[in-house]
């Protein structure tokens, strides 16, 4: 992989359409890589339920895709079913932001690895398919906090719903929702799954992302703070950086100059960009020392735009 400083081409390749019997319709992802290197760790990458009608899409995230691109990772982006750009009915099981289907995604995608590698002009080959890490924004937080080991409930019934991938080595959530006893009651009367989530059970390890002005009022009664229960709860290895200043859009993750951020920061985005690159390439490559000197870099200033914590 390359250093943070040494960007290198990238190509985008969007949509491939991957076979989803049962979905209701296939699923589209798009595909960045850099143009040079072997070797590639993966990153999937969630994108949140934001009111944009293509931020919650393949078409979403660019400031983060590009970046891992970039920097020697190849990313996969799936148009989950809660998308406005499919626009699907009440009536489809677990509407309208499909909890579980958005898990099931990741999983559909590293079950069918051989057709993206060919489907990717010169990426055959080139992909280490055994270091895989997802980063997921907001509800795209809750489908990584899925994969890397919390559980869920099914309701009514309260069955225990488990969607760990085991072939994901570590992640990173980005203003993530936080325990289900807070939740406001807006959010408890549409969106009861987040009441049972818990994080006891999320082991692999995870840099949780929060903004110290992240309110989500529509969501949560606990203010920011609730952002930071994925690391609060869940055992170690952990890592929480907190955003001075940030609100729920981290400076603007979701996309360039979208109008839905309302804390608009290139500095933060750059920050977000450079410390979930470095946290994952330390986590991907043991003894890496790139998380180090990221937790450094964000310190070492007379205005530091954060605070990092471990357990």
């Amino acid at each position: 992989m390359n250093a943070p400083h040494a960007p290198t081409p990238v190509l985008s390749v969007s949509p491939l359409v991957l076979p989803a019997p049962g979905r209701g319709v296939d699923l589209q992802v798009r595909v960045s890589a850099p143009v040079t290197g072997s070797h590639l760790p993966i990153l999937l990458l969630s994108h949140g339920h934001g009111r944009s009608n293509h931020l919650s899409s393949l078409n979403g995230y660019a400031p983060l895709a590009h970046y891992f691109a970039a920097h020697g990772f190849v990313v996969i982006q799936p148009t989950h079913l809660d998308s406005k750009t499919l626009s699907l009915g009440p009536e489809v099981p677990d509407a309208p932001l499909y909890w579980r289907s958005r898990a099931q995604d990741m999983t559909r995608i590293l079950d069918q690895l051989d057709m993206i590698e060919g489907a990717v002009l010169g990426l055959a080959g080139r992909v280490d398919r055994g270091r895989v890490a997802v980063l997921g924004h907001s509800m795209g937080g809750h489908t990584a906090s899925l994969l890397l080991g919390a559980r869920s409930k099914a309701l009514p019934g309260g069955t225990d719903v488990t969607l760990a991938e085991p072939r994901i080595k570590a992640g990173v959530l980005l203003a993530a929702p936080g325990r289900g006893d807070a939740l406001s009651a807006f959010a408890a009367e549409n969106y009861s799954f987040f009441s049972t989530t818990d994080f006891s059970t999320m082991t692999t390890p995870t840099l949780v992302v929060a903004g110290d002005q992240d309110d989500s009022t529509h969501l949560t009664v606990a203010g920011p703070s609730w952002h930071a229960d994925p690391y609060t709860l869940a055992p170690g290895p952990k890592s929480l950086l907190t955003l001075f200043g940030a609100e729920h859009g981290l400076g603007g993750v979701s996309g360039y100059d979208v109008a839905e951020t309302t804390d608009e920061n290139p500095a933060r985005v750059a920050a977000v960009q450079r410390l979930s690159w470095a946290y994952l390439r330390s986590a991907l490559y043991p003894g890496d020392p790139a998380w180090k000197d990221a937790q450094r870099a964000l310190t070492d200033t007379a205005q530091p735009l954060g605070r990092v914590e471990s357990k």
